[in-house]
C-alpha cells in the first residue's frame, strides 16, 4: 500500500484558489464576531474543503510493474465497461473497450499503458455529462492518444472529462517514444479513461473491479 505522496504541479493554482476560498469565510466569521458555534462550523467546512482539494492532487510514489506483453491501467478507478465496440475516431473497426471511472476521491494522474511510439494525439472540446455514462466517451470533452507497440499492435486511450472536471491536461506528443507507467497527464476532478484494445487481447480484469495506474494489468497482447 502506497504511503508516500507528492502534490501534482497542475494543482498549484487550484490549491491557492481553494486556500483563499477557505480563508475568507473563516476570517469573516471571526472578524465580525459570529457566534462560536457558527465559527466552528464555518472553519470545519472550509478546512475540509481545502484538504479535499489538496488530496485530489496527490500523486502516489509507485513502482510500475513493467511487462512488455501487458497493457497496464492508465488510471486509478473502477472498471465500468468491458465490451466490443467500433472505434470511429482512429481505428474505424471493432475493438475491445475497457472503461475506467475515476471518482473525485481517486488519484487522477494518468500514465502510459504500454511502451511504444505515440502516433496520434487529438484534443476534442465537448460537454460534461456524468463520466460513467456510455455517451460521455464521444460527447464529453476528451483527449485521445494512440500508442504503437513494438509488436505492431496499436492501442488507444482516451481521457474524458466528467460533470465536475473542467480541464484535461495531456503531455503526450506525436512522435514521442512513451514509456510504460510514465505520467501522460491529469484530469481535474471526476472523470473517466477509455482504453481500446485489439480483439485478440486477453482481458485480465472484470466489471466493478478497482484498478490502479502503474500496477493493474488490464490485459495482455496475444
Amino acid at each position: 500500500m502506497t504511503s508516500h505522496y507528492r502534490i501534482h504541479k497542475e494543482g498549484t493554482i487550484s490549491i491557492l484558489v481553494a486556500f483563499f476560498i477557505a480563508f475568507v469565510p473563516i476570517w469573516a466569521s471571526s472578524f465580525f464576531k459570529a457566534p462560536l458555534i457558527l465559527q466552528i462550523i464555518v472553519t470545519t467546512v472550509c478546512v475540509l474543503f481545502f484538504a479535499l482539494v489538496v488530496y485530489f492532487f496527490r500523486v502516489p510514489f509507485r513502482v510500475t510493474k513493467r511487462d512488455s506483453n501487458a497493457i497496464i491501467a492508465p488510471a486509478d478507478g473502477t472498471i465500468v465497461q468491458i465490451l466490443e465496440e467500433v472505434e470511429t475516431e482512429y481505428f474505424n473497426d471493432k475493438r475491445i473497450k475497457i472503461s475506467i471511472f475515476m471518482s473525485p476521491l481517486n488519484v487522477h494522474v494518468n500514465t502510459y499503458p504500454i511502451d511504444g511510439e505515440t502516433v496520434y494525439v487529438k484534443y476534442h472540446p465537448g460537454k460534461h455529462f456524468v463520466a460513467s455514462l456510455p455517451k460521455a466517451s464521444k460527447d464529453n470533452e476528451h483527449n485521445t492518444v494512440v500508442q504503437k507497440h513494438k509488436n505492431g499492435e496499436e492501442i488507444l486511450f482516451r481521457q474524458i472529462a466528467g460533470t465536475v472536471a473542467r480541464r484535461i491536461v495531456s503531455y503526450a506528443k506525436e512522435g514521442d517514444n512513451a514509456v510504460q507507467g510514465r505520467e501522460t497527464g491529469i484530469i481535474k476532478f471526476g472523470s473517466r479513461v477509455d482504453v481500446f484494445l485489439p480483439l485478440s487481447a486477453k482481458i485480465n480484469v472484470t466489471l466493478n473491479q478497482p484498478v490502479q495506474s502503474k500496477i493493474t494489468h488490464l490485459a495482455y497482447f496475444s
